[in-house]
């Protein structure tokens, strides 16, 4: 894909406003489509769409094809006349500066139920669509829904403590589980229809707008997923289906002991025996979801830290190659009978952050790769990469991401050196610093430049997303209604009319 300069919004729906507890698929997420369409900008980067389990991360979710019901709205819903106006109600007293998840997941779970009892008693006019949407996705849907059914039947604890039967999927275990546990894996199926209905309706609205989508593919899954459960040969598993090696990064200067970040391994030489195949299928999931793949720790495809799952910490893992050039020459064929080689491109941002060695950056240039800047990172010095002066234009420019802090809490707190450098830099004085980055991503030749919806309200540290080395806390920022303001969007448009974007 040959990318055109542009600009854009990180955003993820969790932090949509509304009345419900959670930013969700409904009106405020076409509000948002109307105000990101009035900026001028033609971005709406979001994070990973997934089921969310423990810990509520998007990036350790049930199932890497599935979506995920909280995300469900409930307007839409009792416009389908699939709930009463007293069940949507009952969402209205959560908080709306923030999610509260463990008030918030009962509460959505009870409306959905209700919305499918309504269906089984009167399906109407979504029977054929709710059949055809699971012919459609038969191949992820079947395993997932089961999954969840079993889960749910097993206290929602994870598939490797379920009976040794289930755990190792024998025929006549499922057959029984399918048998026995058909309502609730036909009420799996019809949260995920009710999902990919809603999101494929916003997505259109987006693209009348001429907004593109970014989405996040996490290069691992979860342990408890449907993936893993279904597909235990294309992972390091021993015999009882438990992990023997696990992801993570080495230690560093932020951490003596690395990160243990405890999601299975691939067994790459299993996957490229069948060409990839799940890859391509998750490939293809997603971009029928999205329009370009922000590939997250893209440096783990030339070469990943491999830890043995017995250990508590990271200090003692080891560098493994990865599938490299042959996995994106099988994505390239897929996508497009040699996409590359006809000089148009992948449709992928390559995560390119954190320790970046030599077969990374061949890895990015053998396939034209636009890479990321976090210009937040760059205060250090004039030889800093993340400075805009030393960018190319295949790259992405950030303020920020999701996973650090907002540009005023950066401001804040960081050491009064690089404080003094970036005002110097950008010739400001700081008090508006969230935005003087803005303009100086904007002004940059990256051919995309984004920033989170915090930073163009100027938001401190209270609004950041994600504390990587932080449990429970996390992905709970919403935006509020009266942040859809007309002197931000117009700020914007002039920006963008300004520096082409």
């Amino acid at each position: 894909m040959a990318f055109k300069r542009s600009s854009g919004i990180l955003l993820h729906p969790t932090s949509l406003p509304g009345p419900y507890g959670i930013g969700d698929l409904g009106p405020q997420a076409y509000r948002f489509v109307d105000w990101l369409s009035s900026t001028g900008c033609k971005l709406w980067q979001i994070l990973p769409l997934g089921p969310t389990g423990y810990g509520d991360s998007p990036y350790q979710c049930f199932s890497a094809f599935a979506g995920n019901p909280y995300l469900i709205s409930p307007d839409d819903l009792l416009a389908e006349g699939l709930v009463t106006q007293s069940d949507v109600d009952a969402l209205k007293d959560l908080p709306a500066s923030r999610v509260d998840f463990g008030a918030l997941i009962p509460k959505k779970l009870d409306l959905l139920l209700k919305a499918f009892q309504h269906f089984q008693a009167d399906p109407g006019h979504l029977r054929e669509a709710f059949d055809y949407f699971c012919a459609q996705n038969a191949a992820w849907l079947d395993d997932f829904s089961l999954f969840m059914a079993l889960k749910e039947s097993n206290g929602g604890g994870a598939w490797n403590g379920w009976d040794a039967s289930l755990r190792a999927r024998k025929k006549t275990a499922l057959t029984k589980a399918r048998k026995e546990l058909a309502e609730d894996i036909m009420r799996h199926s019809f949260y995920q229809f009710l999902f990919f209905r809603q999101w494929e309706k916003l997505r259109a609205y987006a693209h009348e707008k001429e907004i593109q989508i970014v989405g996040d593919i996490p290069i691992f899954v979860a342990y408890d997923s449907a993936d893993v459960w279904a597909n235990p040969e294309l992972f390091y598993l021993d015999k009882q289906g438990n992990p023997t090696v696990v992801a993570g990064v080495p230690p560093d200067l932020f951490s003596t002991t690395g990160q243990l970040w405890g999601n299975p391994l691939y067994n790459w030489e299993v996957h490229k025996k069948d060409g990839y195949a799940w890859w391509l299928s998750r490939v293809r999931a997603v971009l029928q979801t999205v329009d370009i793949l922000r590939f997250d720790h893209f440096r783990g495809f030339a070469g990943y830290y491999e830890i043995p799952a017995s250990h508590t910490t990271a200090e003692h893992g080891h560098w493994v190659p990865g599938p490299a050039k042959d996995f994106f020459r099988a994505v390239d064929k897929f996508l497009g009978d040699g996409l590359v080689t006809h000089g148009t491109g992948l449709p992928i941002i390559a995560e390119d952050l954190g320790v970046i060695t030599p077969d990374v950056i061949e890895l990015l240039n053998a396939f034209d790769l636009p890479g990321m800047k976090v210009l937040q990172f760059g205060f250090t010095g004039p030889d800093n990469p993340f400075m805009p002066h030393n960018y190319v234009p295949n790259c992405v420019a950030y303020t920020g991401t999701h996973d650090n802090n907002t540009a005023m809490g950066w401001y804040a707190t960081a050491p009064e050196s690089e404080k003094d450098f970036a005002r110097r830099y950008l010739g400001v004085d700081g008090h508006d610093f969230a935005w003087d980055l803005i303009r100086a991503v904007w002004k940059s030749v990256a051919v995309f430049a984004v920033a989170p919806m915090q930073d163009v309200l100027g938001l401190g540290g209270e609004a950041r997303m994600n504390f990587p080395s932080k449990l429970g806390g996390n992905w709970e920022w919403r935006m509020s209604e009266a942040d859809f303001r007309e002197d931000l969007a117009a700020g914007l448009r002039d920006l963008n009319w300004m520096t082409l974007r």
